[in-house]
């Protein structure tokens, strides 16, 4: 198992970098955001997973060990497979993919290329509660109307952190409407 690469870089693709780690050259697929963070570097660490199948070996490569977490709990959901982990990873990063997952929110899944309502509820369903206990995401008990909320808020260009945190900062009443709580979590975000 390769676990980790540390080595200069050769050659950048739009979803790839070859590593070239004592004169190998490594072919490992990033993300978006792990390539925007190594594109301007001459050398470079990334966690690895190793993807062994009957016709090919696959690395993918990530800056942090929590976005490799991430990918890797992804990948216990039946049908989700590494090109998909890593379409997600590229379009919110590791911390934000768990708040979404934990929350429930679905339709913030659903932005993401590939990821339909089946797909997205399949994620929520198999991993909120084990996102919960092993990522220390902030929104552990948010509800429908909460989702909304960050649905709205990412809507507005809001990170799913912002949006959280956010959320968070919401009165608990069942009697706020929708709009209002919309309207409040505006207001705290405009106070950052």
């Amino acid at each position: 198992m390769i676990a980790s690469l540390k080595g200069k870089i050769e050659l950048l693709g739009t979803d790839w970098a070859v590593v070239n780690v004592g004169g190998v050259g490594y072919k490992v697929f990033v993300s978006t955001a792990t390539l925007s963070q190594i594109q301007n570097i001459s050398e470079v660490k990334l966690f690895t997973y190793l993807q062994v199948r009957e016709d090919a070996l696959s690395l993918f490569g990530f800056t942090t060990f929590e976005e490799l977490g991430i990918f890797e709990t992804m990948l216990s959901v039946s049908g989700i497979g590494p090109k998909l982990a890593l379409a997600l990873l590229s379009s919110f990063k590791a911390d934000e993919l768990a708040i979404i997952i934990a929350t429930g929110n679905e339709a913030m899944l659903c932005t993401v290329s590939g990821i339909g309502k089946k797909t997205a509820s399949r994620i929520v369903l198999e991993l909120k509660d084990k996102v919960a206990r092993s990522w220390a995401v902030t929104p552990l008990t948010a509800g429908a109307a909460d989702s909304e909320v960050m649905a709205a808020l990412g809507a507005l260009g809001y990170s799913a952190t912002e949006a959280a945190k956010a959320v968070v900062s919401i009165p608990k009443d069942p009697a706020m409407s929708l709009e209002d709580k919309i309207k409040y979590a505006l207001a705290g975000l405009s106070k950052t």
